[in-house]
Parts: structure tokens; sequence; C-alpha cells
């Protein structure tokens, strides 16, 4: 009887330690972007009035006013709940990733193929949405209630204070668990679009990079192949950005339209305010993505969790 073969240990898919990564990556790189985040959210969300009138004139005017109207802690609303769910989202994305590139791979020591890079990238993209759409929809609303607040009271109204946790159970009790997918076609429009760009770019940019004596990347070049990859894939899928963002914002100020759909989103923003509006807080996204996914990336290949977990 012949002796089956065993796969040697580099050829098996470790499964575990790539999870904890992923977590600790999202945990720390969340922490460090979030403000940023904060911004690009309400210079999305804004729309400019019939006479060019905006509550914010640019990225560093919405940072000054949001910090003296809300402090500190303001830059922060709603990392709550981006931090409580990034783990489960970029353990998803960048595991995911690596999973069906390893499946994917021709075999032993020969290089994927672009169109096999992106299929691994668009996969874990679309894999993702399952955490990102709530964390998303529930983090915007944190997000922009500051912005939502402000245009309210200078039309002399005023809007309830929220709560992740309130506006979760109002959701669900008004349409099930389905309350919390408001947005899922154009949140996978963005995600799948941006892994298929993120990933093999990454990959290749990385592989340009020195490597240690094991094979593995040094932590500088998987910071700057992240940094580089996440900028650009940010900048071209940032039309679809904005139009999730619009879509998922469910508290609007006085005057902004609502959407029916995807499509009713694109024909009205460009009706309204032309097509730089889908380029909306688009230097916020690139200056948010590349430290997210160059400090994701780095923890990642820096293998952290395997040195916790001591798996060599």
């Amino acid at each position: 009887m012949a002796k089956q073969e065993v796969p040697a240990p580099s050829q098996k898919f470790k499964l575990v330690p790539k999870i904890v990564n992923g977590g600790i990556a999202g945990i720390i790189g969340v922490s460090v972007v979030f403000p940023l985040d904060l911004v690009k959210t309400r210079l999305q969300n804004q729309v400019i009035g019939p006479k060019g009138e905006r509550m914010y004139t640019s990225m560093f005017d919405c940072f000054k006013k949001t910090y003296k109207a809300e402090g500190y802690f303001g830059m922060y609303k709603g990392s709550g709940v981006n931090i409580l769910l990034i783990t489960p989202e970029k353990a998803i994305k960048l595991t995911a990733n690596d999973m069906f590139r390893h499946y994917l791979s021709p075999g032993p020591g020969q290089p994927l193929p672009l169109e096999r890079e992106m299929l691994a990238g668009g996969s874990a993209g679309a894999c993702q949405i399952v955490i990102t759409t709530p964390m998303e929809l529930l983090k915007i609303q944190m997000q922009d209630a500051g912005r939502v607040a402000a245009a309210a009271k200078s039309a002399g109204k005023t809007v309830p204070k929220i709560s992740a946790w309130s506006l979760t159970q109002d959701l669900f009790k008004k349409r099930g668990i389905m309350g919390l997918y408001q947005g899922t076609g154009a949140t996978a429009l963005r995600d799948v679009t941006f892994s298929v760009i993120y990933f093999p770019l990454f990959a290749r940019l990385n592989d340009l990079g020195p490597k240690r004596e094991d094979g593995s990347s040094v932590f500088w070049c998987s910071f700057l192949a992240g940094c580089t990859a996440g900028s650009t894939a940010a900048l071209l899928v940032n039309p679809f950005d904005v139009i999730k963002t619009r879509l998922q914002a469910i508290n609007k100020a006085p005057g902004e339209p609502t959407y029916n759909g995807v499509l009713d989103c694109i024909l009205t923003t460009m009706k309204n305010e032309g097509p730089t509006a889908f380029f909306k807080g688009g230097a916020c996204r690139m200056i948010v993505i590349a430290p997210l996914f160059g400090i994701a990336q780095t923890v990642y290949y820096l293998g952290v969790a395997e040195n916790l977990l001591g798996i060599k």
C-alpha cells in the first residue's frame, strides 16, 4: 500500500492565526484613523445648496468645526460599533483573500495569474459585506449625527439623540434583521471593486521589496505596499463610497434628498451636484485608507498572532 504523502507545514493554510492577525490589524487601524473617517462621512453626506452654500468648505474646515462643536470625543462618534465589528470584518477580508489565493494557486512556487488574484480579492470583498453593511450603517448614523443636528438647529428644528444600540433596536423592530442591511447593494459594489483592485496591487508591490530569510516580507515594505495600494483603490472606488454613504444615511438634514436605490442616487446626485460630487471626501478617504491598510497589512505580515500563539 502506497504511503500517503502529508503536505509540508509551509503548504498548509493556517486559519486561526490569520483571523487573529486580521482582528488585531483592524482594531489598531481604526483607532488611528477614525477621526478622519468621520470627517469623510460628513463631507460625503453634505449637499450643496442652490446658492452654493455648504456647512463645510474643506476637510480641514470640517475637522475644525467638528472639534470645536463636539470636542475630542466627538471625533470618535461611532467608533465603538466600528471597533467591535472591525475585528470580524478585517479578519474575514484578509483571511478570505489569503484562503482564496491558496486554493486558486496553480501549484507550489508558481505565481498566481492576475485574473485569479482579482477573483480572490473580489471574492474576499463579497464575503466581508455580511459584517461591513450593518457596521457601516450604524457607524454612519453616529458619525453624521452632529452634522444633522447642527443643520436642524440652524433651521429652527431639533433632532433626538441616538445611540448605536437604540438605532439597532429600532431598525430590528421595523424591518427585522434586513433593517441592518440597508445599502447592501452599494456596499457590495464598493467593497468587491475595492478588493479586486487592492489585493492584486498590494501583492505585486509587496513582492518588489526585500524579503527576510524565511521568505516573508519586511514590515516597512508591507506597510508602504498597503498604503499605496489602499489609497489608489480608495480613490478609484470613491464614487461607490459616496453612493453607499448617502443610501445608508437614515437621518437627513432639512432639505436633503432621499434616494430609491443605487441608480436613483447616481442620477439625483449627478443632476443636482454634478460629477464632482462623486469624489467628495476622496482625499480624506485616501488618507484614511492608506494608513488603515498599511497598518493592517504590517500587523498581518509580521505574524503577531503566530508569535502570541507560539506557531512557527
